[in-house]
């Protein structure tokens, strides 16, 4: 059984893989480029997931409307870990705040916030360990978009031919084809003040 909270994700020595679904308007020309388009807002919050099957549950597979591109960035494992050791939980954690007035206070000053929803399996639902989603915002996002993105990959047609095996009922078929995630070397001193 996996750890109730753990970041999970296809990563290297370097670099760590997130995922984000766009309208193809801004997720075609990132794709091509390799780097985000002037037209995605550096200044609103955009989250990110190192779950593939968080994000499929997220986008309906790259069917929901706005979200018909689904695009693997591949950013630094430093910007990662900025974002981690600079965000605050999305929710009131009594063990982590003293009250709900610390609690918006660092919200307000965190360009980074956590959730931690249930991972999904290969029929996206839910399973009971939860999955890191990280909302950058400010600061992060710019760095995000302008620093940390290393490549960028459009993996529209893996999450269908994926979703396509699953509706056929070959989930064998539909697990090989997922890409390799694994558990994230991230301690206390990355998820101490995340994990409540």
């Amino acid at each position: 059984m996996a750890p109730q909270h753990q970041i999970r994700a296809l990563h290297t020595e370097s670099t760590v893989t997130v995922y984000q679904a766009y309208s193809p308007r801004i997720g075609g020309p990132a794709a091509r480029d390799g780097h985000f388009p002037a037209s995605w807002k550096r200044e609103r919050m955009t989250w990110i997931k190192p779950s593939f099957l968080w994000m499929m549950y997220r986008c309906g597979w790259g069917a929901k409307e706005g979200q018909e591109t689904v695009l693997a960035v591949e950013i630094t494992r430093a910007g990662f870990e900025w974002a981690l050791r600079h965000a605050c939980l999305s929710h009131y954690a009594p063990k982590l705040h003293a009250d709900q007035a610390e609690w918006k206070g660092q919200l307000r000053q965190s360009p980074a916030r956590v959730q931690w929803d249930p991972e999904r399996d290969v029929r996206l639902q839910p399973l009971p360990y939860r999955s890191l989603q990280l909302g950058l915002s400010g600061d992060a996002s710019r760095r995000y978009a302008d620093e940390w993105t290393v490549s960028i990959s459009d993996v529209t047609p893996l999450a269908h031919q994926i979703h396509a095996l699953v509706r056929e009922g070959d989930l064998d078929a539909a697990h090989t084809l997922l890409p390799k995630e694994r558990a994230y070397p991230a301690g206390e001193e990355l998820l101490g003040h995340l994990i409540g």
